[in-house]
């Protein structure tokens, strides 16, 4: 059963990213409409770079999940959205964007990337999963008209 939902979750996720690169949906509007970065794209807003990530780009991004966000200790993300502490949220954020489009093939062949941020990301390809940071990549490759997106479980965060 839990490889038919992980097929059938890849067949839509698939079919979301045809419709992104169709409807020509940038990585902020794909992540919206893919209704599990809720967190990420409040974040994004608080931090102002909606409209950066909104650009032509093109930009890879490692984006958290809501339940991702949620790993994260109690409190975490209400501190990172007060507008005092803009600073620490898009450093946060930033370090989740690479520069240019890096596909799941490439990213296998790296071992760490270089964020917008300025820190680099470690990259582990093995055992049938990428790493990034602690997080696991869960879904790549979905297509924006700006960009990419891989999916991670968790939020990574600068050192």
């Amino acid at each position: 059963m839990k490889i038919v939902k992980r097929m059938a979750m890849a067949g839509v996720m698939v079919m979301m990213a045809a419709t992104a690169q169709a409807q020509g949906r940038d990585i902020v509007d794909t992540a919206v409409a893919a209704g599990q970065f809720k967190t990420l794209a409040a974040a994004l807003q608080a931090a102002g770079l909606v409209d950066t990530l909104k650009g032509a780009g093109p930009f890879t991004v490692f984006a958290p999940t809501d339940e991702a966000f949620a790993k994260l200790p109690k409190g975490t993300v209400e501190d990172l959205l007060k507008p005092e502490n803009k600073a620490k949220l898009t450093a946060v954020l930033t370090y989740h964007v690479v520069p240019g489009k890096v596909a799941a093939a490439d990213v296998v062949k790296v071992k760490e990337a270089k964020t917008v941020q300025g820190g680099s990301l470690k990259v582990n390809a093995a055992g049938g999963k990428v790493m990034i940071d602690n997080a696991t990549v869960v879904k790549a490759d979905i297509a924006a008209s700006n960009g990419i997106i891989h999916v991670i479980d968790t939020v990574v965060l600068p050192k």
